[in-house]
């Protein structure tokens, strides 16, 4: 069962849920996440997150999100401590830009499909001939 809200909802609200099925497929699959980086935007800079992460002994790379923070200090604080782990943040690139590829089928930015396994093999679908294309070009 996969951790799913509505379109209007933030993710960081499904956030705990996921986390928590992903440590349980771990543990089923006897794969260790201690020491795995975790790499998240910062709509998910809270304490929660945070601490549910470093609980499961993984490492946060949060990007702070300055909301509500005038203190100067504060900023500067969380700026240098961030500055420390941005070239794993950075990595994080790589796969957004898999996200946005997928974006390109219409079938996929709006779910149409009402069965999971449907969804799901249209994503299959999708990474395939994103694999495909970026293999062998566009002009096959």
């Amino acid at each position: 069962m996969c951790a799913a809200a509505p379109v209007n909802i933030h993710d960081s609200t499904v956030f705990p849920d996921a986390f928590t099925q992903l440590i349980k497929t771990a543990t089923r699959l006897t794969l260790s996440l201690k020491d795995v980086p975790l790499t998240l935007d910062s709509g998910f800079d809270s304490n929660e997150h945070v601490q549910l992460i470093r609980d499961a002994q993984m490492i946060p790379i949060i990007k702070p999100n300055f909301r509500n923070t005038k203190d100067k200090k504060i900023i500067e604080e969380r700026t240098r401590a961030f500055e420390l782990i941005q070239s794993t943040y950075i990595l994080r690139h790589t796969i957004e830009r898999g996200f946005a590829w997928e974006d390109k089928y219409r079938k996929l930015v709006i779910r149409y499909e009402r069965l999971k396994a449907t969804f799901d093999g249209f994503r299959y679908l999708a990474a395939a001939m994103v694999n495909y294309r970026t293999e062998f070009g566009k002009s096959r």
